[in-house]
């Protein structure tokens, strides 16, 4: 007799499945047909809708607990193909609640027992798990959206913040931005700073704009307005507003250098706008403007109110002050092409200049005359002081280079053009 007989076949069974018996998991025994003999008792837990389910085809308890017929079919043949198999994902409705399941089953052999070959296999609930792993994807996903969501947002910032530059001073804009955060109650929003202040205008504007097209115009005075303001820009100054054809540009504010350096920069600015003007005649004359433009400029030095000035619905940031007035009077008295200053702005800087006399005037809303001085130039000593632009202005082309800090570079970047305006021509052929 062999050891099988002695010992009952029930009990070696109950044995051989004491480690399922107490286990978290859904476990079954079943002859090699499939047929059931013995569940766990998580099983019953687990599916509480099977009545009974020993005695039946184990695939007849996956169709009865709701699993896809193919998952069934792939079941059946992975297990008989591999002796094993393991079903990651079985998803199962019990009482309105979808829970996840993974599936694994095996072949088991036993020579001395027979009775004990058969499929052994559990039920594993990763509902949990995988609860927690939607969760995770979701916030990834939630967070991808927020991210594209603040990207989208940050372009449109940058978009707005670069439209608005067009629209202020470079100073401005950074003295804006850089303290869009430090909100203090008790830090005035106005404030009296000693300015240097400028206007200029164009002579005969009227006159021009009743003979130009208004495309023409436009063309003509876009052109003079950013050539005006790349020189005001490089000479630091504070660009106020363009009125028409007039601009106001004040040094001192947001950023200043002493009283004397903001009047030195400012009289620089108006010299190289002059230059410039001339420079550009022939340019304008090509383009309908007989005899080109020509300006009328004027420089105050004073105390002025700095902040921003308007109403609730629209704000400019601008100075005010008898200053300004000065200096717009002094303009509309300026001969052609010249540059008038006030007298305190002559007291500053007039061991630095050369200049004349010129006439002495009680503006409108003045208590005292006020002695004016006509700008020729700086000093011969005094000019290196001030950095310089290059030019040359040739047959078809006028080239600047505002930036003399690396005259090197400037020449390298002239050559890469060159370089560009050749290969392009060569494309065209």
């Amino acid at each position: 007799m062999e050891v099988k007989d002695f010992l009952n076949k029930d009990s070696i069974i109950d044995l051989s499945f004491f480690n399922f018996s107490n286990a978290v998991t859904a476990a079954y025994f079943a002859k090699k047909n499939l047929e059931v003999i013995k569940v766990n008792s998580n099983f019953k837990k687990f599916f509480p809708v099977l009545e009974n389910v020993t005695n039946i085809l184990f695939p007849s308890i996956l169709d009865q607990l709701g699993v896809p017929k193919e998952q069934i079919d792939n079941f059946e043949k992975e297990l008989k193909e591999n002796g094993k198999v393991i079903i990651p994902k079985i998803e199962i409705n019990i009482d309105g609640k979808t829970k996840i399941y993974s599936l694994l089953s095996a072949y088991t052999e036993n020579e001395n027992f027979p009775y004990l070959n058969g499929i052994q296999g559990q039920f594993v609930d990763r509902t949990e798990e995988y609860n927690l792993r939607k969760e995770k994807e979701e916030l990834l996903d939630q967070k991808l959206r927020d991210q594209e969501i603040i990207e989208e947002k940050t372009k449109k910032l940058e978009n707005i913040a670069n439209r608005l530059a067009k629209y202020l001073s470079p100073q401005v804009y950074k003295s804006i931005f850089e303290n869009e955060g430090q909100q203090n109650s008790e830090v005035s929003p106005y404030s009296r700073k000693n300015l240097t202040v400028f206007f200029s205008d164009i002579e005969n504007f009227t006159d021009l704009s009743d003979s130009l097209e208004p495309e023409k115009l436009a063309e003509i005075i876009n052109n003079y307005l950013s050539e005006m303001t790349l020189i005001a820009i490089k000479c630091g100054g504070t660009i106020d507003k363009f009125i028409g054809d007039a601009v106001m540009v004040f040094f001192g504010d947001p950023e200043t250098l002493g009283d004397e350096q903001d009047a030195i920069r400012c009289v620089d600015m108006a010299l190289k706008m002059k230059n410039r003007v001339n420079e550009l005649r022939d340019f304008w004359n090509r383009n309908g403007v007989r005899g080109g433009l020509n300006v009328r400029m004027g420089i105050a030095t004073g105390y002025c109110t700095v902040g921003n000035f308007g109403s609730n619905q629209r704000m400019d940031y601008t100075a005010l002050g008898s200053p300004v007035n000065l200096s717009a009077r002094l303009q509309s008295i300026a001969p052609t092409n010249e540059i008038i200053l006030s007298d305190n702005t002559y007291n500053l800087i007039n061991t630095k200049i050369k200049s004349e006399k010129f006439k002495e005037i009680t503006p409108k809303g003045f208590a005292r005359p006020v002695q004016t001085h006509k700008l020729i130039d700086f000093n011969m000593k005094d000019s290196a002081l001030i950095q310089k632009s290059y030019s040359k202005k040739g047959k078809h082309v006028d080239i600047n280079v505002f930036d003399t800090s690396d005259i090197k570079a400037a020449i390298k970047e002239l050559k890469q053009i060159q370089i560009d305006f050749s290969k392009e021509i060569e494309e065209e052929k």
